[in-house]
């Protein structure tokens, strides 16, 4: 599971990309009980997600021409100029080269080949996020992909990523766990999307997953403030229960309610 430790590999941050900054932050803060504080004007609007003044998230307006609202979630690394080699002579694009952030970390934005973007933190002064696997915050990284093999190829290239697949409903999971780590390190999973995913325009994506008490209460909620649901609430036997939405801006996310040990 996720852990704040961010060895090499593993998840260590999460922004959201919104043309209504104000109004996703409404979205979030009444969904997940967080708050949010403005970095300030020289950020150009970003800012973090907290919850009892850890931070969760992160929210920003949209930075690239022709970008969509969404979800980034980024990997940690030592080198982000380094995996920035890597990413491209494993067959993926830069979306932008890295850079740093005041003294907080270096930062660069990828797409794989199959065409999920993603991105890495390289830290300094700010390590990553606060909270993660708990209540209200980021619990797991999936990877949907028009060509789960290609996606698997690369990653293992880029970050040296292990892998352990699962059957699935006449498919395939396959568990992602940074290099060196245990069972218990494990982080996301890759998933082939589906003829009907394709046909309806589904293409490759990263999907953050937020752990909440109660699934179908979180669905409710998420209703009354304009959000859709992607995929209705399910029960996955040793996982926990877990649904799909779309905020009113067009961000995809999940949400989960883990199942806890015997369950």
């Amino acid at each position: 599971m996720l852990n704040t430790a961010f060895r090499p590999g593993s998840p260590n941050w999460l922004d959201l990309s919104s043309p209504d900054t104000r109004a996703a932050a409404d979205f979030y803060t009444t969904l997940f009980g967080w708050t949010f504080d403005s970095a300030g004007p020289e950020a150009g609007g970003y800012g973090f997600f907290r919850l009892d003044g850890r931070t969760v998230a992160a929210l920003g307006p949209l930075a690239e021409d022709g970008a969509r609202p969404g979800w980034t979630l980024y990997f940690a690394t030592l080198d982000a100029d380094r995996t920035t080699e890597l990413v491209e002579q494993a067959g993926g694009q830069v979306r932008f080269t890295p850079f740093d952030v005041f003294t907080s970390g270096r930062m660069a934005g990828y797409t794989d080949p199959t065409g999920a973007h993603f991105a890495v933190w390289q830290p300094h002064d700010t390590r990553g996020l606060d909270l993660v696997d708990e209540q209200g915050s980021l619990c797991w990284a999936e990877c949907y992909s028009v060509d789960a093999d290609r996606a698997k190829s690369f990653y293992r290239t880029v970050f040296g990523w292990q892998e352990q697949d699962v059957p699935l409903e006449g498919s395939t999971y396959t568990v992602l766990t940074p290099a060196g780590g245990g069972t218990d390190d494990a982080h996301g999973g890759i998933m082939q999307l589906g003829p009907e995913q394709t046909a309806a325009g589904t293409t490759s994506h990263w999907l953050p997953y937020f752990e909440v008490p109660n699934v179908d209460a979180a669905l409710a909620i998420a209703a009354t403030l304009g959000a859709t649901v992607r995929i209705s609430a399910m029960d996955v036997h040793g996982v926990g229960r877990l649904a799909q939405l779309i905020d009113p801006h067009g961000a995809v996310f999940a949400v989960i309610t883990s199942s806890k040990p015997g369950q």
